[in-house]
């Protein structure tokens, strides 16, 4: 697996870490498990990282030297990838004289995508590629884009090389076939997901006391990376909303950021939507908690009456996700992914991106009855856990290695020799 700006290793929640280190994480660990000896590629991030860490049994994580020891954040990644990619093309190489050459490589965003291809023409692996994020769809929400102009063209020319493309939902599907040509017959649509060993429900009384929050008062729970393209601005105008229209005063919980204590200056984001809150006058509703290890997560989603996630766009959304495994109905914005795993009108409810008005006005439904949260989180928890276990997620992409290599094989016999 080559990912370069996320790695599995890192702590969850700040700006270039998110669904895509965790997806890497727990696909990786899963197809341990099956079997798969997994390596992963990611950038040297800091001088003092090992230049290897054996995770566990069959799965290691290569510190790739590509540019300075230090974070660089991912829009300025790009002039480092052709040193990334001749530094895993000579591991590669090693691995193949060792006996031991891989068999298939999964990329993760287009820069890993350049150096998957590059692996591709020297030593004829093949590749698939999760972007996770298109450029073309991100400038439609974000015009002042900060990624390198020719992203765009290098996505296009990853597609055109690749031997299968993923998919996360039906949305991804149809973005990658509209902007980008991508045939049919070389996408799959797999999904993203959850682990139940980690996320899980706790009672709501538990996880309160836990987390030292009121025991009767509503909670609305906002979880993931402080950026403005997340709509957590949203979140909180609704709440002023609610207070206005509707004589309801539920605490918003933020989850997130880059320090365990809610920090404006590490966190832009955050001071962001102080500001909002106090202009709308709800700062006292609002509680900003910093970031959390996971372990803790589930304490927080099941804490919570609903879990709202209002994204201008989102190529999945790992949250929504969550928040169902804990039983916990989604308020979500109808866009990519989230339209996807929460069903509106049986496990929450979706409505238009930036739009706290209606957002306000599903919250007060919910908030109207005890019985629609109850219902709604019941049929949550059963959807995620029949259709979104990570170990469901990399059973499918097991099973769509195996055809790519198996394909490989047969057009190139020498290559399978000795191939794990």
């Amino acid at each position: 697996m080559i990912s370069e700006h996320a790695s599995p290793l890192a702590t969850i929640g700040g700006v270039d870490a998110g669904g895509q280190n965790i997806y890497v994480a727990h696909t990786a660990r899963h197809l341990a498990n099956l079997g798969y000896a997994v390596d992963i590629f990611t950038r040297r991030d800091g001088e003092d990282l090992p230049d290897v860490v054996e995770w566990m049994p069959g799965m290691r994580v290569f510190h790739v030297r590509a540019g300075p020891a230090s974070f660089v954040r991912k829009e300025a990644l790009l002039p480092y990838m052709a040193q990334f990619a001749r530094r895993v093309v000579e591991h590669a190489c090693e691995a193949r004289d060792a006996g031991a050459p891989y068999a298939v490589c999964h990329a993760h965003f287009f820069m890993s995508g350049l150096v998957a291809r590059r692996l591709k023409q020297a030593l004829g692996i093949p590749y698939v590629v999760t972007f996770h994020a298109l450029g073309r769809v991100r400038l439609m929400h974000q015009p002042h884009d900060e990624f390198p102009p020719q992203r765009c063209i290098l996505e296009q020319m990853v597609i055109d090389a690749a031997d299968a493309i993923v998919a996360e939902c039906p949305q991804d599907e149809i973005d990658l076939q509209r902007h980008y040509r991508t045939p049919a017959s070389r996408m799959r649509m797999i999904p993203c997901g959850f682990d139940p060993d980690e996320l899980q429900p706790v009672s709501r009384a538990t996880a309160r006391a836990h987390l030292a929050l009121p025991a009767d008062r509503p909670i609305v729970l906002q979880l993931g990376r402080m950026v403005p393209r997340k709509g957590v601005d949203t979140v909180i105008r609704a709440l002023a909303l609610l207070e206005r229209r509707y004589r309801l005063s539920p605490l918003l919980l933020i989850v997130g950021g880059e320090s365990a204590t809610p920090d404006p200056v590490r966190t832009p984001e955050i001071g962001r939507l102080q500001r909002i809150a106090a202009e709308e006058g709800v700062s006292a509703d609002v509680q900003f908690v910093g970031q959390r290890p996971r372990c803790d997560l589930r304490f927080f989603y099941s804490a919570a009456d609903v879990f709202v996630t209002m994204p201008w766009y989102e190529p999945f959304g790992i949250t929504p996700v969550e928040a169902m495994a804990c039983g916990i109905p989604v308020i979500g914005a109808r866009v990519g992914g989230v339209q996807y795993s929460v069903e509106d009108g049986r496990t929450g409810f979706l409505v238009e991106a930036k739009n706290a008005d209606a957002l306000a006005r599903r919250l007060a439904h919910l908030f109207s009855d005890p019985a629609i949260p109850r219902l709604l989180g019941k049929r949550a928890k059963r959807r995620a856990w029949e259709r979104f276990t990570w170990q469901q997620i990399s059973r499918s992409l097991a099973d769509l290695y195996a055809e790519v290599a198996t394909a490989a094989s047969l057009s190139r016999p020498a290559l399978a020799q000795g191939t794990r």
